[in-house]
């Protein structure tokens, strides 16, 4: 597989764009024409985390959609590079040929990538990219930094435009968080002054890290802030639990993710909204991408590394039909993306 040099990134599509394509887009014959029963996919992160649960389901509906070999997702027990890599070879020797691999560091990772690949295995970066160039086909993730923008721009309209924010996120070693602080400083740049930001804190991506720093940072300081957006699963998680028992709304809130405590706190009015992630159609659309690339596509000459999985803004108005939205933005993806990014046979 040739290494990818390129970095050209897709903007996220809008909602309506992409349930647009999977009403219209025609089918695709090189894939309906493969035979993928010998094709095993292996999705792995690099660790344990709630984000990653969807993913079992989604590889699993490809298996019985794609008609797939026996594929798995499989999770290493720790956030360690060579934990995961231990696994991706041991996966590797059990017969799995087709890797979609969570990085568990943007730049290391690429050796067991080329590892892999070298060993005539596809491999695509899911969920989070590594740094160019790369063997991997593609990364296939959510445009973190346009979520992180636009939550943030959702959650300073909800404050009316003004006032100072708290931004919690993820793992400095995840290579999303950066592209996440950037964006969050771009949408305040934006109000010339009006909004800005009194602290991030970062590395707070795990129960007893975000507990501490959130609720020691709301005791000491809440009273400094308007508004808290968080770009990190767990972040949003203690961070609505912890304005529910404050009991303050004058503190707004925009998270990410979809977990039920989120989702709760919309219902009830004690946060604004939360952009939703799509690991479900990361697993579902990059297993169906990897088998055919294993069947003997390649990347199309003119196809970026980057391709957007999908997202958007979850608030009172679609929190009980969300799920359904992003179906058909999955479906949409996975019927256009090898017609667009893929030259088959």
């Amino acid at each position: 597989m040739a290494t990818r040099t390129r970095a050209i990134r897709l903007g996220g599509l809008g909602l309506s764009a992409l349930m647009a394509l999977a009403i219209a887009a025609p089918a695709v014959a090189q894939a309906e024409e493969m035979d993928f029963s010998d094709v095993r996919v292996a999705i792995v992160p690099g660790g344990p985390h709630p984000y990653f649960l969807p993913m079992e389901p989604g590889l699993a509906d490809s298996v019985a959609a794609n008609g797939l070999g026996e594929s798995e997702f499989r999770a290493p027990p720790a956030w360690d590079l060579n934990d995961q890599n231990q696994l991706l070879n041991s996966m590797a020797a059990q017969g799995f040929n087709a890797f979609g691999i969570f990085p568990g560091d943007a730049n290391a990772t690429n050796a067991i990538m080329s590892e892999l690949s070298a060993a005539g295995f596809p491999v695509m970066a899911i969920a989070g990219c590594v740094t160019e160039p790369t063997d991997a086909a593609f990364c296939f993730g959510t445009d973190v930094a346009n979520s992180a923008y636009l939550g943030t721009k959702a959650l300073i309209e909800a404050m009316g435009g003004e006032g100072a924010i708290m931004h919690g996120t993820g793992f400095l070693v995840d290579p999303n968080t950066t592209l996440r602080i950037d964006a969050v400083e771009r949408a305040v740049a934006e109000t010339d002054g009006k909004v800005t930001i009194v602290e991030h804190i970062a590395d707070i991506d795990d129960q007893e890290s975000a507990d501490e720093k959130i609720n020691s940072f709301l005791a000491a300081r809440g009273d400094e802030i308007d508004g808290i957006v968080t770009t990190a699963y767990v972040p949003s998680t203690v961070s609505a639990t912890a304005l529910r028992n404050l009991g303050d709304e004058r503190i707004r809130m925009v998270g990410i993710d979809d977990d039920p405590i989120v989702l709760d706190a919309i219902r009830d009015g004690i946060i604004d909204g939360t952009m939703a992630q799509n690991p479900y159609g990361q697993a579902f659309v990059g297993s169906k991408i990897l088998a055919m690339l294993a069947k003997g596509c390649t990347v199309a000459e003119d196809a970026p590394y980057f391709v957007d999985s999908g997202t958007l803004l979850i608030h009172a108005d679609n929190v009980e039909s969300y799920g359904d939205d992003l179906k058909v933005v999955t479906a949409g993806i996975a019927e256009t993306f090898p017609e667009q990014y893929l030259s088959c046979p």
